[in-house]
C-alpha cells in the first residue's frame, strides 16, 4: 500500500480544510437556531464536509496508485479540489446570509450563485470521469484490489449523475419564473417530515438517497477488499487472490443492484422507509443473487493458492 505521503497533496489539504468546515458547522447547530426548507440550516455544510473528506481522501490514495498519467492525474485531482472548494465555499457562504444554495433563483445574485455552483459540480464530474480512466489503464499487482477501486469509482460517477436529475423543474415550478427550480425531493415538497440525521424524506422519493449509495461506493468496495485481506490470515478460502476478486466483483455488483433499486424506488415518488410490495421483491431478488454468487465465489475451485503480499501496490 502506498504511503501517505505520496498521497495527491491538494485533496489532503481540500479534506483538511472540509474537516475545519465540519467542525464549525457542527458548532453552527449548537448555537444557530435557524431552519431553512425544514432543516437546521448548517446541517447541509455538516454533511457536504464530511462527504467530501471521505471523497477527497479516497481519491488523493487513488491517485497515488497511478503508474501512468501521473501528471494528467495530477491536474486532474487538483481541479476536483478547486471545483469542490469552489461548491462549499458557496453552500457556507448561503448558510452565513440565511439562504438556499441549492436551486435558488429567488434574486440574480442567488442564481448567479446556484449558476456558478451548478458548472464546478460538471467540471468535478468530468475531472474524476478523467481519475476513472487513468485507474482503468492502471496496471495493479492485486485484480481484486484493483476492481474494487475501478467498481468503486464508476458507482460514484453514477451517484454523482443523479444531481443532475436533482435540477430539473418540479412540478409547478417554471424556469424564468420561479424563484426555485430543482428539487432533492419527488411527489412531494421539500422541506416536509424527513428522516433523522439524513434529512431523507419519509413521505416520498428522495434522489439524495441514490446520490449518497452511489457517491460512497468509492469508499465501502475497497473497504470490503481490505476486510477480506484482514480476514485472509484466519480464513484460508480467503488468502487466494482468486476468490477474493470474485467476492469482491460480487460485491459491486450487488452494490450496483441496490443503487439501482434505491433510484427506481425514488424516481416513483416511494419514501425509503415504506416500500411497496414491488420494492421488496426486488430487494429479496438481490438478496438472493448475493447470497448465491458468495457462495459460489468461495466454492469455486481455484487450483493452487495464489497469494499476493502487495496488494492495492501499483506493477513497476
Amino acid at each position: 500500500m502506498s504511503s501517505w505521503r505520496s498521497w495527491h497533496r491538494p485533496l489532503v489539504l481540500f479534506s483538511a480544510s472540509m474537516a475545519v468546515v465540519a467542525v464549525v458547522s457542527a458548532v453552527g447547530l449548537v448555537v444557530d437556531d435557524r431552519v431553512l426548507v425544514g432543516a437546521p440550516i448548517w446541517a447541509k455544510p455538516l454533511k457536504f464536509s464530511l462527504s467530501f473528506i471521505a471523497y477527497g481522501l479516497s481519491l488523493a490514495w487513488m491517485l497515488s496508485l497511478l503508474d501512468r498519467g501521473r501528471r494528467t492525474g495530477w491536474w486532474a485531482g487538483t481541479v476536483v479540489a478547486a471545483t469542490s472548494a469552489v461548491e462549499m465555499l458557496i453552500i457556507t457562504g448561503q448558510v452565513v446570509r440565511g439562504k438556499r444554495s441549492h436551486f435558488n433563483h429567488q434574486t440574480p445574485f442567488d442564481e448567479t450563485l446556484f449558476n456558478a455552483m451548478a458548472v464546478t459540480v460538471v467540471i468535478l464530474w468530468f475531472a474524476t470521469v478523467a481519475i476513472a480512466v487513468l485507474l482503468l489503464r492502471t496496471r495493479i499487482t492485486d485484480r481484486a484490489s484493483a476492481w474494487a477501486m475501478r467498481c468503486g469509482i464508476a458507482l460514484a460517477l453514477a451517484g454523482a449523475a443523479i444531481g443532475f436529475l436533482m435540477t430539473q423543474p418540479a412540478a409547478g415550478q417554471r424556469r424564468g419564473e420561479s424563484p426555485v427550480v430543482g428539487a432533492h425531493s419527488i411527489g412531494v415538497p421539500d422541506g416536509g417530515p424527513s428522516m433523522p440525521l439524513t434529512g431523507w424524506s419519509t413521505t416520498g422519493g428522495d434522489l439524495r438517497i441514490p446520490h449518497f449509495v452511489g457517491m460512497h461506493a468509492l469508499q465501502l468496495l475497497p473497504l470490503l477488499l481490505m476486510a477480506l485481506l484482514a480476514l485472509a490470515p484466519r480464513v484460508a478460502r480467503l488468502a487466494d487472490e482468486r476468490v477474493r476478486l470474485r467476492l469482491v466483483l460480487v460485491g459491486s455488483g450487488t452494490y450496483a443492484a441496490l443503487f439501482a433499486l434505491v433510484t427506481w424506488q425514488a424516481l416513483r415518488g416511494q419514501p425509503l422507509i415504506h416500500p411497496d410490495g414491488a420494492t421488496l421483491t426486488a430487494a429479496a431478488l438481490i438478496a438472493g443473487a448475493a447470497a448465491a454468487g458468495t457462495y459460489a465465489a468461495l466454492r469455486a475451485p481455484t487450483g493452487p493458492t495464489t497469494h499476493s503480499s502487495k496488494e492495492f501496490e501499483v506493477a513497476a
